[in-house]
């Protein structure tokens, strides 16, 4: 078996959105959930084949040290398993902090592969991200214009990625610009060479669409080391084929019928997942947890509990939800302190996915990157099979948990995807004769 791609991504929902995008583009991918301690045969059936295996760690906010430690041990893991070309997955927001964790875990990565070069690509433009003369753009806003400038963990309030990454690392900062690689694959390399001649060993890509994906895939195919967001990642399968690399599939992302009652856990506040879950409360039964209610005691949580039992006893699907305004999250970390407020509330929605899914709950989605950490954590599981996407960047996943005959059917949604009908439409497209 040869995996041609190993991909190492800083969170749990972009780790799957990167899967999914592989899937898209003809890979029959996994994804392992921390560091593997055992070779991928342990872990997952791999009779059916595997091209690419994308470890999802919890690297985006945590210490420098940690994230750079995670990602080297994931690394050697995967060059244990024999991968042709390593992807370092970071959001499509580019969010991190001035000290890192992007800079620091490229720099780390590239080290350790002796690459002497790699490209900074995390624009999705089908999502709405696109880069322009080194400006990430949301939308037709940029970056700190979008409501990224307020996220809790990860602020971001500058939209100059040259600037930004100059900020993290020591190596010399260059940009490939749109002029560029308007120009094709051949020019765009050509120019990545000459960066690299003048000692520039990080390369901020301009991004407006697909074909721009495209063209920088073609670039840089045989890259020891690429970086960035998933758009790329659907670009390259394309170019391994045309190596040799990689066979034609015609259902890379089938997975087994799924059961099981239904239930959405919502941590994230992006604005995305707000009206995501304004929209299935209009239409189906949901839960507030109250973080400051959470730090009094357990009854909060108790009543969330017996909530879920009735309402998924009338058949579902159910919502769990932590996900609030700004004001909302400003008063409960002025209240408990930032950390506090986030942990109590992962606590309860793994606690909550543990005990549900241990009575019956068979299709599961997760909304926001930490609480899909912890829910997969809370739940052991450890490999997924990804299967057919749901939303762009979100498909549906089946893992097989110990105890449990039938698969958990799992979808982990990254906070600012999915159109506002997401969770409704989600289980709308897993029918219990399969996934899409």
């Amino acid at each position: 078996m040869a995996i041609v791609l190993g991909a190492i991504a800083d969170d749990f929902t972009g780790a799957t959105d990167l899967a999914n995008n592989l899937v898209r583009g003809g890979m029959r991918c996994v994804q392992l959930n921390g560091v593997p301690e055992l070779p991928l045969e342990a872990l997952v059936d791999t009779s059916r084949g595997v091209d690419a295996v994308v470890i999802a760690l919890k690297s985006r906010s945590c210490p420098v040290d940690k994230a750079v430690a995670d990602s080297l041990a994931a690394l050697a893991w995967l060059q244990a398993q024999g991968v042709r070309q390593l992807f370092f997955k970071y959001c499509s927001t580019f969010d991190s902090t001035d000290e890192g964790n992007i800079g620091p875990v490229s720099d780390a990565l590239a080290e350790r592969l002796g690459a002497r070069q790699t490209v900074m690509v995390p624009a999705f433009p089908v999502n709405g991200r696109t880069v322009y003369q080194g400006h990430l753009f949301v939308g037709d806003r940029l970056l700190n214009e979008c409501g990224m400038q307020h996220h809790p963990l990860t602020p971001m309030r500058d939209a100059d990625l040259v600037r930004v990454l100059a900020r993290q690392t020591s190596q010399p900062v260059g940009l490939v610009p749109r002029s560029v690689i308007a120009q094709g694959s051949e020019a765009t390399r050509r120019h990545l060479d000459k960066l690299s001649q003048q000692g520039v060993s990080r390369a901020v890509c301009d991004t407006l669409d697909e074909g721009d994906l495209a063209t920088l895939a073609a670039a840089v195919a045989d890259f020891a080391l690429v970086t960035g967001g998933s758009g790329l990642g659907q670009m390259l399968p394309a170019q391994y084929r045309q190596r040799g690399w990689l066979d034609e599939l015609t259902d890379p992302g089938q997975l087994a019928p799924a059961s099981g009652s239904a239930l959405v856990l919502s941590g994230s506040c992006s604005t995305a997942t707000l009206a995501q879950v304004d929209h299935f409360l209009a239409r189906h039964s949901g839960f507030a947890l109250d973080p400051q209610a959470l730090a009094e005691g357990d009854a909060h949580l108790g009543e969330a509990l017996a909530f879920a039992r009735r309402a998924l006893a009338g058949g579902g699907p159910v919502l769990l939800y932590a996900s609030a305004d700004a004001e909302r999250v400003r008063q409960a970390q002025q209240a408990l302190g930032v950390e506090r407020a986030g942990e109590l509330v992962e606590a309860a929605l793994s606690t909550l996915a543990s005990s549900l899914v241990a009575e019956g709950v068979g299709r599961l989605v997760v909304a926001g990157g930490e609480t899909a950490g912890a829910v997969v954590s809370a739940l052991g599981v450890r490999a997924m099979r990804i299967g057919e996407q749901i939303a762009p960047g979100v498909p549906w996943t089946q893992a097989t948990l110990a105890g449990r005959e039938a698969p958990l059917s799992l979808a982990l949604k990254s906070g600012n995807f999915g159109d506002t009908d997401f969770f409704t439409r989600a289980f709308e497209v897993l029918t219990t004769e399969g996934a899409p």
